[in-house]
């Protein structure tokens, strides 16, 4: 018998949706539905139908050059770019279940996942060895949108956030330990300015006089590879000197538009054309601004355009990037084009999408484009294998001590 785990856990493996699944056992999608919660279960044979296609899942064995975590997952945007260049995944930590169902889907080969990181930042050795440490540490507290929302509410934001503010510590915390040949964090543009350029500035103290990293920031746009202008700044430390170089880096020239991500007009179902009161409502409230001289309300884009950035808020109108339709109403862009437009889906990697449309603007709205992460990884592939090749030529590292703004100072050992 094929407990509700045990079923869940075999579609992952085997990459399958629950639609999906139930095409291939030639059953209904209510009957996997119960299958899933436990008040049904499949035949044993069934059962060996989705072991075989868990087994065929199974990417081939590669050659790994080094090991990595990624911590604050999300879909796994930071871990594609490192797998690709022969990293091996080795632990990964994302609270969010929806997220970890897209994450878990998508690479099948994949390890339990963890949840919440604190209580492995307490305990930093519960964590695997690994010369690579990946960290989209959550960008609330230091976005804008955040910002302006916490401070209309009463509430504290940056490194007084108790509940978001401190998670960049708690990595801290893990690179102390561990002490790995690399980092990549990657945070939302504003972090630099956040609190005047305070927060910024304790981030660096403590990445480069408290855990002596070869620190390098900078802010990149992902309309090189994408039709989206989505600015974030990338932190890369290195454990030992090297002559790597960010800010260096030569971008791509010129860059796709919009028309390159949008699938067929006959392909897009009408639910995703804006109705017609929200519409209205849209245009209202655009007008109302202009007339204040403020630049708030939608934005419309055409093929030929690239878009703003993409936030998490995507579900409620999808207001910042609207596509329009000649002789119609504009529309939202599908989940796919999302997928696309954050470089998920992209060549000949197509991306699965085992969760609802809400929850699926929810997650592309909050990763890291792709193609960008893809881009540092080639650059800094080198200097990766040659800090591993000098591995057994360093020293034991002594106690890091890492000092958080509002508590005593805690000891890691290396």
């Amino acid at each position: 018998m094929v407990r509700q785990n045990d079923f869940n856990q075999l579609c992952d493996r085997a990459g399958l949706s629950h639609a999906e699944a139930a095409a291939l056992l030639s059953v209904s999608e209510r009957t996997i539905a119960r299958y899933a919660n436990g008040t049904g279960h499949p035949s044993a044979l069934g059962r060996r139908v989705l072991e075989e296609a868990a087994r065929r899942a199974v990417q081939p064995p590669r050659q790994v050059s080094f090991r990595f975590i990624d911590l604050f997952a999300g879909i796994g945007g930071l871990r594609i770019g490192f797998q690709g260049i022969g990293g091996h995944c080795v632990f990964t930590s994302e609270w969010d279940a929806n997220a970890q169902k897209t994450y878990a889907q998508n690479f099948r080969d994949n390890h339990p996942l963890a949840g919440d990181i604190r209580e492995y930042a307490e305990n930093p050795a519960k964590i695997p060895e690994h010369d690579v440490l990946l960290a989209g540490f959550p960008c609330q507290p230091f976005s804008i949108a955040g910002v302006s929302k916490k401070n209309a509410l009463g509430r504290p934001h940056g490194f007084l956030c108790d509940t978001q503010g401190t998670l960049f510590f708690d990595t801290a915390q893990i690179i102390a330990h561990h002490r790995p040949a690399a980092f990549v964090l990657e945070n939302v543009k504003n972090l630099e300015s956040h609190d005047k350029g305070r927060t910024f500035a304790t981030i660096m103290n403590v990445l480069t006089n408290e855990l002596g990293y070869h620190v390098q920031t900078r802010v990149i746009s992902s309309e090189h590879w994408v039709p989206q202008k989505r600015e974030r700044i990338f932190i890369v430390g290195f454990r030992e000197p090297t002559n790597f170089d960010l800010k260096g880096l030569k971008l791509p020239a010129g860059g796709p538009k919009l028309g390159s991500i949008l699938e067929r007009h006959e392909d897009v179902d009408p639910r995703y054309t804006l109705t017609e009161r929200l519409w209205e409502y849209l245009q209202a409230y655009k007008e109302k601004h202009n007339a204040k001289g403020n630049g708030f309300g939608y934005s419309l884009f055409g093929p030929d355009d690239v878009t703003r950035t993409l936030s998490a808020r995507y579900y409620k109108d999808g207001s910042e990037v609207l596509v329009a339709q000649p002789g119609k109403r504009p529309r939202r862009l599908t989940p796919l084009e999302c997928a696309r437009l954050m470089g998920f889906d992209h060549g000949d990697r197509r991306w699965k999408i085992p969760v609802s449309d809400t929850q699926a603007y929810r997650q592309f709205g909050n990763a890291v484009v792709v193609p960008v992460v893809e881009f540092i990884a080639e650059a800094m592939k080198p200097h990766i294998e040659a800090a591993l090749a000098n591995e057994n030529e360093r020293p034991a590292d002594g106690p890091v001590t890492v000092t958080r703004p509002d508590r005593e100072p805690a000891l890691a050992h290396g």
